[in-house]
């Protein structure tokens, strides 16, 4: 028998950013219920690096990213729950002179957005972190940045939000949705919901779910390719990426070492994704020429996951150019980990004030309405 369910608000998708939204819609006393195909945080959000970084990023994003990093050092207690999250810093390594004049650029480029960061030469670097290889030659240092444990922290907030009120439906896919004038209807597998208003978090889905309102987001399936090994002794105390973003590295609290680069590969129908072991392997010998010291260490898994990716590798955030009382937030481009508990604030923001407190317009979905491609797959996705 089908339920039905009526409430204020409906959510598709179940990662970090739709869950952290449930709960700041309860906050407000807005009844919610959100619509999951599998398990909450088992999508992009709990497959990633589990970097926790303002450094990086695209300067659109530094507002979110700088909004969102405050609310990382509450999290443990909003949620009840230890996420893991530690500011070891977040250091990006040179390999070349060119590497080195990339960071010099981004430096003083995000200085000018309030983000300060360290620029350090080869002796500085190696006097705190002498187990780096030959191969670096310099490095940007974030010292508020972090890391945190992905496979925790969207679970934690679908347990608040439950704790809260909010009705997430997990096992759930949504088969499709629409505005009747009046309010919109969504149709899932067990439950069809009637809302005022309908959040699109649908990650890699989130194009097909704007073009059920008549919107253009050309969404590409990106996988990480992940590998992790057993615990050893500490050795990384920073959380670690490239020039490029072609490898990053971590070290976890119980002493695994986390590592990434490359993608794996998706199977967009069934919605899951695999790692490829030569680029498993490429991975290592990039990680083996930054910390010569891992030589040893034995790999126990590999993994990968299904994120959205967008052609200007920017996120869509804001609401529809189509339909009122809907509003996007997809497409994070492989690196939506930290910005996710901020996201769900400003999607509440959106559906309660009609605005939002931080600045949107760079995420705005019509800026693809005569998007006709090529696409572009590229752009680190070191979350």
């Amino acid at each position: 028998m089908m339920e039905r369910l009526t409430v204020d608000v409906a959510i598709i998708g179940g990662g970090t950013a739709a869950c952290a939204a449930a709960v700041a819609f309860r906050e407000t006393g807005l009844t919610v219920a959100l619509l999951e195909k599998r398990l909450c945080g088992a999508g992009a959000s709990g497959v990633n690096f589990g970097g926790v970084r303002q450094q990086g990023r695209d300067l659109a994003e530094l507002p979110l990213s700088q909004r969102a990093r405050l609310l990382w050092d509450g999290l443990n207690a909003k949620l009840g729950e230890d996420v893991g999250f530690e500011a070891t810093g977040h250091i990006k390594l040179a390999r070349s002179e060119a590497d080195m004049a990339v960071l010099e650029t981004y430096a003083r480029d995000a200085a000018e957005h309030g983000l300060a960061l360290q620029l350090l030469g080869p002796n500085a670097l190696r006097a705190e972190m002498p187990w780096l290889g030959s191969a670096v030659m310099g490095a940007s240092l974030s010292p508020t940045d972090g890391q945190a444990n992905p496979r925790v922290v969207g679970p934690a907030f679908a347990r608040l939000a439950r704790r809260l009120g909010a009705e997430p439906r997990e096992h759930a896919p949504v088969r499709h949705a629409a505005h009747d004038g009046a309010g919109f209807t969504v149709e899932a597998e067990g439950v069809t919901v009637r809302s005022r208003s309908l959040v699109n978090a649908a990650g890699a889905f989130g194009g097909v779910v704007a073009g059920w309102f008549g919107e253009a987001a050309p969404v590409a399936p990106l996988s990480p390719n992940m590998v992790v090994t057993e615990p050893l002794p500490p050795l990384v105390t920073r959380s670690i990426g490239v020039v490029g973003g072609d490898v990053y590295v971590r070290q976890t609290r119980r002493g695994n070492v986390v590592l990434g680069g490359g993608r794996g590969t998706a199977d967009v129908a069934d919605g899951l994704a695999r790692p490829v072991a030569a680029t498993s392997l490429g991975a290592m010998e990039k990680t083996l020429a930054l910390i010569p010291d891992l030589a040893h260490a034995q790999v126990i898994r590999t993994w990968s996951g299904l994120d959205g990716e967008m052609p200007d590798h920017i996120p869509v955030i804001g609401p529809s150019c189509t339909t009122p009382g809907l509003v996007h937030a997809f497409g994070f481009s492989g690196h939506g980990f930290q910005l996710g508990p901020v996201v769900g604030e400003i999607l509440a923001e959106l559906v309660t004030q009609g605005r939002s407190a931080s600045p949107l317009h760079p995420f705005r979905i019509e800026r693809f309405a005569d998007w006709r491609g090529p696409y572009r797959s590229e752009g680190e996705i070191e979350h």
